[in-house]
């Protein structure tokens, strides 16, 4: 039913300008080819059979006839519903002089005007004028041979026809177009949104780890002679720093790939720096792969927030085939945290992919608790 209204409701809708101007030269330039058939009217003109002064009026009229028709298929898409039918109202009016000066069978010239009214008027309309077009060369010849002229009626009607036909085709290449630049507007926009929560992740994570290592190596400095233990810091800082460029890198690239058993590694060097008492799972085996990328994200996010934000003493991290938990005991949500902000909020758009959804909420002993759960 849907379809049959809109097709219904095609044949009376104006016809919009294309989108390319491509386009816009080609059905101009095409069409004008076909122009040169209205020579034979000039030639008739000064064939010697009419008065001498038919000859010139017929050449004034194919020539305004011609511009007329040009003028319509290359401005008459961009004017108005009055201006389109006023296009095809003189359009129309050339044809009938040729054949009151010439001949009955020269509404055969009608055939510009018809194409005029099927590219500027809704196609219902345009269809009845060529119809109608066509109908009137036939009883005009009639009229004055006695016999319709049913060779040219033919043209006239599969021309109708074919314009009518293709100017569907034209239609649905105008909406493909479209849809392709709304498909590449939307690309551009959903790899902006990708690079922005990507370089969340990693510049979050990273930054914060490196802030943490960098400031305990500064404390055992400051307070204590292990000159050692303080490089080692400082190398882990370097490491960091590098991990986090190559990250940043491969993220702008669209290559880069999260490893859960490489995060869970991270974090509990992380939650350790921050003197955090750190109880991980020990292996990854029981998650399906498709899974640990997404779970390597969570991870990653959750333990930046509790680091930053939660003042806790101790993180557990919880790992199942379809669910990955990290609970603290700090002080619940903070209003500087970021529970509700683009961190979690790109992880709920990593996790629909997977038709997961993300928990996020304090718990009732205390605490803060980050859950993603994904439907098997």
């Amino acid at each position: 039913m849907t379809s049959y209204r809109e097709l219904v409701n095609s044949l009376w809708t104006w016809p919009e300008p294309p989108p390319s101007r491509r386009r816009t030269i080609g059905q101009v330039l095409f069409p004008a080819a076909f122009l040169l058939f209205l020579v034979r009217a000039v030639i008739d003109g000064y064939s010697g059979q009419y008065a001498g002064w038919v000859g010139t009026v017929v050449l004034v009229v194919v020539v305004l006839y011609s511009v007329t028709y040009m003028a319509s298929l290359r401005f008459g898409l961009c004017s108005s519903p009055l201006v389109r039918v006023l296009y095809v109202a003189i359009a129309t009016v050339f044809p009938v002089v040729l054949g009151i000066l010439l001949e009955a069978e020269d509404l055969t010239y009608l055939t510009f005007a018809i194409v005029s009214a099927l590219a500027l008027l809704p196609a219902g309309i345009g269809l009845a004028y060529g119809l109608c077009g066509t109908a009137a060369m036939l009883i005009a010849t009639a009229a004055e041979t006695g016999r319709p002229d049913f060779d040219s009626g033919v043209i006239m009607l599969v021309l109708t026809i074919s314009i009518f036909t293709a100017r569907a085709f034209f239609r649905k290449s105008d909406e493909l177009e479209l849809a392709r630049d709304e498909i590449r507007t939307l690309a551009v926009a959903e790899e902006r949104v990708r690079v922005a929560r990507d370089l969340h992740d990693v510049l979050g994570h990273s930054l914060t780890t490196i802030t943490l290592k960098a400031g305990l190596a500064r404390r055992i400095l400051e307070s204590s002679p292990d000159v050692e233990r303080a490089l080692a810091e400082v190398h882990d800082v370097e490491r960091l720093s590098r991990q986090a460029l190559t990250e940043i890198r491969a993220t702008v690239s669209g290559y880069r790939k999260m490893s859960l058993p490489a995060e869970i590694a991270t974090a509990k060097a992380a939650l350790l720096a921050a003197g955090i008492d750190a109880d991980l799972p020990q292996a990854v085996d029981d998650v399906p792969g498709e899974l640990r990328e997404p779970f390597g994200y969570v991870l990653r996010e959750a333990v930046t927030n509790v680091i930053r934000h939660s003042g806790a003493s101790r993180c557990e991290i919880r790992l199942g085939e379809s669910w990955i938990e990290v609970v603290d005991n700090g002080r619940g949500r903070s209003a500087d945290g970021d529970h509700d902000g683009n961190g979690l909020a790109g992880l709920r758009e990593r996790l629909a992919k997977v038709d997961g959804r993300l928990t996020a909420a304090q718990r009732g002993e205390g605490g803060f608790m980050v859950r993603a759960d994904v439907t098997t």
